[in-house]
């Protein structure tokens, strides 16, 4: 009788302790999306910043009218993101291509994604278009510790092309200490070893984060100007194709089996597709131990693409030339999917 008694105890307490019951949450799916917005300019000139065509006697004609669409546009599609698989919305949003924190709180504010209470990690840094890289995120999923622009590094101290720094989040993340690292590397109008130049930057900045806490779980995002097969990825920064591949200090990039073996992209150029948008993990994200990789996907809806003309079937852009599409980006969004599974916990706290 005793034991009866007992095994029901024991009974009770694993039901009340099942992944079921603590899943019941959001599944133990978190999703982490980067997007190349293109040029989120306000209609304000900025003083030091290269954004005349992006002023309303600019070479674009940038109007409040305009602004407004593209706001509403890039909202939509943020309101989308990851919704299939984790309703909660993704934890975070890397960005590029923004002009400054101004435009970041009209997007937050937007009606589609103002419910969410996106947090943003913004630094003005020195690109000499005035083009930034930003960090929205969910404060019922992630909680930041710290954050850092660091500065790109010049070969030979030539600033004659001033570029994107590197933007560096720290946080707790499904109670788990992660690090999300959000970039936009040098154009194509540079010779590749500019971009290597960039990736060896961030590995350093990845090493030295790596000696001081070997279990940190490293997110490197952004849009790289290289495809996942490039020596700037693959050499620079050490992503490998395969996770039986990916050693400590390694990065596992599943984009390139995305665009090599699938022949999915982000970006459409001279009828070739491009995968420059990436979300690579380091190796503390690749076993079952706590917050690990799950899947991923490029997000591509109907609705980002050109449905008609000599550019049907190329990402919907803002503008061809001088005219307004009122489209959204010449990107795709990219969505990371991690999970976690908490086999025991009473804690009702996602982070």
């Amino acid at each position: 009788m005793k034991k009866w008694i007992l095994y029901s105890i024991v009974g009770i307490l694993f039901v009340a302790c099942s992944p079921v019951q603590k899943l019941q949450k959001n599944d133990g799916l978190y999703s982490v999306v980067f997007y190349n917005v293109e040029n989120l300019f306000d209609t304000i000139p900025d003083p030091g910043k290269n954004d005349a065509e992006y002023l309303p006697y600019g070479r674009n004609e940038w109007n409040t009218e305009k602004y407004s669409a593209k706001l509403r546009n890039i909202a939509q599609v943020l309101s989308e993101l990851g919704r299939e698989k984790t309703p909660q919305g993704p934890a975070v949003i890397g960005l590029a291509e923004v002009e400054n924190q101004y435009v970041l709180n009209d997007l937050v504010n937007e009606p589609a994604i103002a419910p969410a209470n996106y947090a943003i990690v913004h630094y003005e840094g020195e690109d000499r278009r005035g083009i930034d890289c930003a960090l929205l995120y969910d404060p019922k999923q992630l909680k930041t510790i710290t954050s850092t622009l660091i500065p790109h590094k010049y070969q030979n101290n030539d600033t004659t092309h001033k570029t994107r720094g590197f933007l560096v989040v720290k946080g707790k993340m499904a109670k788990d200490k992660v690090c999300f690292i959000v970039n936009h590397w040098p154009s194509r109008g540079a010779a590749a070893p500019a971009r290597i130049w960039a990736a060896s930057q961030v590995k350093a900045i990845t090493d030295s984060l790596n000696r001081v806490e070997p279990r940190l779980k490293i997110i490197v995002m952004g849009d790289m100007n290289d495809d996942p097969m490039d020596e700037s990825m693959t050499s620079g920064l050490g992503a490998r194709k395969y996770i039986n591949e990916v050693k400590r200090g390694d990065f596992y990039n599943p984009w390139w089996e995305t665009l090599e073996d699938k022949g999915i992209g982000t970006l459409l150029y001279r009828g070739k597709w491009n995968l420059f948008d990436q979300i690579v993990l380091s190796y503390t994200l690749l076993n079952n131990k706590g917050l690990h990789y799950d899947s991923h996907e490029v997000f591509n809806r109907d609705y980002l693409f050109q449905q008609e003309g000599n550019y049907r079937g190329y990402p919907f852009r803002t503008h061809a030339g001088k005219t307004w599409l009122n489209g959204y980006s010449d990107h795709l969004p990219v969505i990371l999917y991690l999970k976690k599974i908490v086999l025991c916990s009473f804690d009702s706290e996602l982070i």
